[in-house]
């Protein structure tokens, strides 16, 4: 044992430790925090069982930075950059995400240890929540339906942080039908008494067998959710939330039945707009900033991962940080593409270029940065996990693949794009001379509506083997390099749209880069799991 704890000192950290810890408020959490909790007291009494899960929660928004202060893993800014910088739709301008934007990773680089070692933590915790719950329900300390309701809330982000893992470090579903290597499903807890736990042994099975489990976690929590809740609405895990998640995993399985049928549960079968989901009250709100301007009480947002003044992720792991010019209070780490902002597809006139991008105004760097996390000084802006736009274009998706120039599907595209593009600007059916076409424009809409929420290594990765739209080659996309950036903001013209050559070349999808290495700190833990080839 003592070799596998020093060998293995971050990977598990919250694996093997049974992380019932709920730090104080001055730390990372609000959600009724203590100091700590002991094995022997957490579920005890119905208050410490709600600090329990509170501290699951806490896990999910900020984690730790090689076992120390907070970064914004697994669910906060760090992980949010990450699927940016795996990306081309922002460009780097330190070597804060360097090594993430050009690929040059390895098996210990910390970026990749810290989001593995922290899903596993946040995935432990769920474990520890499920059987504590469980055994309180037994001793009648809680009913059996509160214990039921908090261990679906726990499978929930047990599914979430299991598919962030296969989306990082797998190949996508989409390669041969889920065949290849997938990742450690950990479903029973281990605790600070426990040997080596067959948990900690598990092997990867397949990237299907994941997904087979995903989704019988969403299931359960869909089915013992509560529709609404009146305290923590979109911050704890609702119905609604893990249907809106079923349809993000389904798209990824290019299961487009399965995705409309699940968006039809939120409101999206209707005719035409506007769509309200009558499982939570969802709907779009009016402008495409209501839901970073209200990011604690709006309608549009499903499921967000809290901060506040007194809970969040620091200097380091908070979004208005991690995002904002050094103009306005941010570090100025990354920009938005001036290839993207100048993008055909991105129309003049579109409003989200005015309320969710901000040009720095410092002299000599002249960027336009993501405008969408704005409180620089108490960092409260909620990270965005799924809102109801993504189910809107998710469904919008599945329709359009599925029927050649489906009005519903230009309905569902119009309902988000419409809200922010002049009126002259609008698609009719009459727009698209194909079914691609339209589905281009829904893949088009992606990237605009969700730049800055890490929504875009997901889509890549799960349209790389669609000759349709896959980027180039299917692989990692060719990259701007911040010494192409002007310092006087000429890159950035949404009227004569200039294209930025790329430094950075594109990484083929059959390149050993593509997926992230199995940190080795793992590997040293468990014989039972293999490297990724190529590492």
């Amino acid at each position: 044992m003592k070799n596998f704890k020093m060998k293995n000192k971050f990977a598990y950290a919250g694996l093997i430790a049974v992380t019932l810890m709920v730090t104080s408020c001055e730390k990372y959490t609000e959600l009724n925090p203590v100091n700590s909790l002991s094995e022997a007291t957490a579920f005890d009494t119905p208050a410490n069982i709600e600090l329990v899960a509170a501290g699951v929660y806490n896990t999910a928004a900020v984690g730790t930075y090689n076992g120390g202060t907070g970064r914004g893993y697994p669910f906060g800014a760090a992980a949010i950059e990450q699927g940016e910088m795996r990306g081309e739709d922002m460009v780097n301008l330190a070597t804060f995400y360097q090594i993430t934007y050009e690929s040059t990773y390895t098996s210990t680089t910390a970026n990749n240890i810290n989001l593995w070692s922290n899903l596993y933590a946040l995935i432990n915790q769920c474990n520890i929540l499920i059987t504590g719950v469980e055994a309180a329900a037994a001793k009648g300390t809680i009913t059996s339906a509160v214990s039921t309701q908090y261990a679906a809330e726990a499978r929930f982000l047990r599914a979430l942080a299991h598919h962030e893992l296969v989306i990082n470090f797998c190949r996508p579903y989409v390669d041969d039908n889920g065949s290849a290597a997938g990742v450690p499903y950990r479903t029973v807890a281990v605790n600070s008494t426990d040997a080596v736990s067959s948990q900690v042994l598990v092997g990867r099975g397949t990237v299907a067998q994941d997904y087979t489990q995903i989704l019988a976690d969403l299931d359960y929590a869909e089915t013992n959710l509560p529709a609404t809740r009146a305290t923590y609405a979109i911050t704890r895990a609702t119905k609604g939330a893990a249907i809106a998640l079923k349809t993000r995993v389904k798209l990824h399985m290019n299961d487009f039945a399965g995705v409309i049928t699940e968006g039809a549960k939120l409101g999206t079968s209707a005719t035409a707009s506007p769509y309200k989901s009558s499982i939570g009250s969802y709907a779009l709100t009016s402008t495409p900033d209501g839901p970073f301007t209200s990011f604690a009480s709006n309608t549009e947002s499903i499921f967000s991962i809290e901060n506040s003044a007194a809970a969040n992720g620091g200097v380091n792991g908070a979004l208005p940080n991690m995002f904002g010019p050094a103009s306005l209070g941010g570090r100025g780490l990354v920009a938005t593409s001036p290839n993207l902002y100048n993008a055909s597809f991105w129309v003049t006139g579109d409003t989200r270029r005015t309320l969710l991008q901000v040009q720095q105004t410092t002299t000599g760097a002249k960027y336009f940065f993501n405008y969408k996390y704005k409180d620089y000084t108490n960092k409260t802006d909620y990270a965005p996990i799924i809102r109801y736009a993504e189910v809107l274009l998710n469904v919008a998706e599945a329709y359009s693949r599925t029927t050649v120039l489906d009005t519903r599907a230009l309905n569902l595209l119009n309902a988000v794009r419409n809200r922010a593009v002049p009126t002259a600007n609008q698609y009719t059916i009459a727009s698209f001379a194909s079914q691609n076409a339209l589905t281009q424009a829904i893949l088009n809409e992606r990237r605009i509506e969700f730049a800055g929420e890490g929504r875009r290594w997901p889509d890549i990765t799960r349209l790389s083997q669609d000759a349709n739209f896959q980027v180039t080659g299917g692989g990692i996309p060719a990259k701007i390099l911040v010494t192409a950036l002007s310092g006087t903001g000429s890159n950035w013209d949404a009227t004569l749209r200039p294209t930025t050559a790329t430094g950075k070349a594109a990484i083929a999808y059959s390149d050993y880069r593509y997926i992230w290495p199995i940190p080795t700190d793992e590997l040293n833990a468990n014989p039972n799991i293999a490297q990724n080839p190529g590492y």
